[in-house]
């Protein structure tokens, strides 16, 4: 019983650097990318910006930031080693205001694309290209 206790301690003790953490928590597909964004500014923790050396510790609160979208997100449990994409999921707990404004934001974009044509990229047939010479043929005049 003794031993499980131990076990326990060590593990609530265990330092993990940020990088590997977000790498295990399936943020970034390398740690080399993590590192690359904590060092861009990408990643905050606590809302100032941190060397990607810094422990993770449960109940920091990080903001990251990739492409257009902005999740903040608690730490929950720590890891250093990548797993599957459901046990990643429970590493950390995202706030309710970053899932409000992250479905905020993807519904403004199904928005701005909403009535648009969608085109298929495809080389023209035959016929396309006949209407097309026609087309250059009417306005050249």
């Amino acid at each position: 019983m003794n031993k499980h206790k131990n076990q326990a301690a060590s593990a609530a003790k265990e330092k993990i650097r940020l990088d590997k953490w977000l790498w295990a928590a399936r943020f970034y597909k390398t740690r080399a990318l993590a590192t690359e964004a904590i060092r861009g500014g990408k990643v905050h923790l606590n809302g100032q910006r941190f060397k990607p050396s810094h422990n993770a510790e449960i109940g920091h609160t990080i903001r990251i930031k990739k492409e257009s979208l902005e999740q903040t997100v608690i730490i929950r449990e720590l890891s250093g080693k990548r797993g599957p994409a459901p046990i990643a999921q429970t590493l950390y707990e995202e706030t309710e205001e970053s899932i409000a404004l992250r479905e905020k934001r993807t519904q403004e974009r199904k928005a701005m694309f909403d009535g648009m044509p969608h085109y298929t990229v495809r080389r023209p047939s035959k016929k396309d290209r006949r209407k097309i010479i026609r087309f250059k043929q009417a306005h050249q005049e």
